[in-house]
Order: C-alpha cells, then sequence, then structure tokens
C-alpha cells in the first residue's frame, strides 16, 4: 500500500469515527471549553523503544454533543466529548499534538473510565536510522486512549491515563509510542 492510499484510507476512517458530529448541529453546538487536564506521562516501551525522560501533557475537553445530559447508555455512545492536546517530550523524542473522541461512563458518582480514539501528529523519528527510540513510519497516526478518573470535588479530578499512538501498519517501521501517566483535571 502506497503512502497516498495509505492516508486517504486513514482519513476515510477517521471521518467515519467522527460521524456522530455531523448527525447532530455542530454549527449551533456549544463548543466552549468543558474541562481542561494537564500532567505528567512517561514512555512505557520495551527496551529499543523506550523514550527517556517525562512527557508533560495538556488536553481540552468540548462538549458539542451534550454529553453532559445524555440520559442513557445509548446516549452516552452517540455523544461523545471532543478532545484536543499536546504532549512534549523533555529529552527530545517525539513529541504530539493530539484530537479525537473520548467516551466516559460513570461506574460510581465519583469513579469513571474513559475510553478515546482520534488521531495524532508527531516530531519524532520515521525512519529506522540504527538510533534508540520508536521508528514511526509517517508523521500522521491514530491515537487510542484509555482513563480512569476519581471526582475529589464538583470541579477537580484525578485521573490515571494509558495512550497508544500508531500508523496502523500503514507506513513502515511502525514501533509506535506509549505513554501512562496522570493528571488533574479541572471541570469549568
Amino acid at each position: 500500500m502506497t503512502f497516498n492510499a495509505s492516508m486517504r484510507l486513514a482519513l476515510a476512517f477517521t471521518a467515519i469515527a467522527f460521524t456522530p458530529l455531523l448527525a447532530q448541529n455542530a454549527a449551533a453546538a456549544d463548543w466552549s471549553i468543558k474541562e481542561v487536564r494537564a500532567g505528567v506521562t512517561g514512555s512505557i516501551q520495551a527496551r529499543s523503544t523506550f523514550e527517556p525522560g517525562f512527557f508533560p501533557t495538556v488536553a481540552l475537553y468540548f462538549d458539542p454533543l451534550d454529553r453532559a445530559n445524555a440520559a442513557t447508555w445509548q446516549d452516552v455512545i452517540l455523544r461523545p466529548r471532543v478532545n484536543v492536546g499536546a504532549s512534549v517530550s523533555s529529552a527530545g523524542e517525539a513529541s504530539q499534538i493530539f484530537g479525537g473522541l473520548a467516551w466516559t461512563v460513570d461506574i460510581t458518582d465519583r469513579f469513571y473510565v474513559e475510553l478515546g480514539f482520534g488521531a495524532a501528529a508527531h516530531n519524532g523519528d520515521n525512519k529506522d536510522d540504527g538510533t534508540n527510540g520508536p521508528k514511526l513510519g509517517c508523521s500522521l497516526m491514530f491515537r487510542e486512549s484509555a482513563a480512569a478518573g476519581f471526582r475529589l470535588t464538583d470541579k477537580l479530578d484525578i485521573v490515571a491515563s494509558i495512550d497508544h499512538s500508531s500508523n496502523a501498519d500503514l507506513c513502515d517501521p511502525n514501533d509506535g509510542i506509549s505513554h501512562a501517566g496522570l493528571s488533574l483535571a479541572y471541570k469549568f
């Protein structure tokens, strides 16, 4: 598969993933920032692809589909939140900007889990040049995430997260980037 064909496939898949946004009147939706998450992650890669240092990460969450007022589990699935963010390497490794959709499910009044899917762009090493660190193949990647959060107050949560970005073997090589960490979430 060529780079152009793989990028077209990736864009088509991303467009399908964002279809719930098109089903609602997105232009009239409330695109104000509903939550800010700031924290630190670290690489959880194998030794040969491990990234040294830490990764300060900030993400903004929006609720244009009104997930806050979802009444049923079906509504929760059809009303993901939108997020955008950045993860910056403290050691000159791959930094990322990312965006996507996040589905949050309350387990109790204070504890919740979240799954996310979207895209990322990075400034890391795309070629297998014999150096350490992940070899990523292409600059645009898919990004998946999972998190567990605990509400400390009505406005403040602590969130443990894990994320993985890769090109889904659309480019070669495909070591991917995997991080885990903690953040504080402030709700507006």
